[in-house]
């Protein structure tokens, strides 16, 4: 997975259907624990709700992790409608919780699914999504004489995170995956093989 779609960063929204109220909270997370950990909390938060819904998606280079949990609301009323919500909108490494206050109607199965899709995908509406490459951290250790091209290869593919100067330049940079082997080419072609890449 070179390339995936994810969250700018967390969104929360709160509707009422026939008098219950439900807030949704939507967060990007790099793996499982992170998943795991944030459900943890908005059901501390809400522990007094009748019901704290959840769902993520997870795709971290060979590991996909998938749940939905309907934390005691009818088997696939709430937690696989949000599930849906991730796979329809094509998101990776996105959690979402759904706190619901039962306000004394019955909703019923599609109500239920209505309700908990529509609150999901306005807290994802209010996170905004973006398009996210995979980066790779890289060394180059190059002579003096040389800085100059690595910065102009380097900022062709990617990023100069830090340069240290000793004897030797260190150039800690950040490039795209999918550019690795057109990059390394590139710059031992460039300094004529006299970069040490690690």
């Amino acid at each position: 997975m070179s390339i995936f779609r994810t969250l700018k960063g967390p969104g929360q929204a709160q509707k009422e259907f026939k008098n219950s109220i439900f807030i949704a909270y939507a967060i990007p997370v790099n793996d499982e624990k992170n998943a795991t950990e944030f459900i943890k909390n908005i059901k501390n938060r809400h522990s007094d709700a009748n019901h704290n819904v959840s769902a993520y998606l997870i795709n971290s280079g060979n590991i996909i992790a998938m749940r939905s949990d309907d934390d005691g609301e009818p088997a696939g009323s709430s937690g696989k409608p949000v599930f849906r919500v991730l796979e329809m909108k094509e998101l990776s490494n996105v959690t979402v919780v759904v706190s619901r206050y039962f306000g004394g109607i019955k909703l019923g199965f599609g109500g239920l699914a209505k309700a908990y899709k529509e609150t999901a995908i306005e807290a994802i509406d209010n996170a905004g999504t973006i398009e996210v490459r995979d980066r790779i951290c890289m060394y180059i250790e190059s002579d003096y004489s040389d800085i100059e091209i690595v910065n102009k290869v380097v900022s062709e593919y990617g990023t100069v995170l830090n340069t240290d100067y000793s004897d030797v330049a260190l150039f800690t940079i950040e490039i795209e995956s999918e550019l690795e082997a057109v990059f390394l080419e590139k710059i031992t072609n460039a300094t004529k093989n006299r970069v040490t890449i690690k």
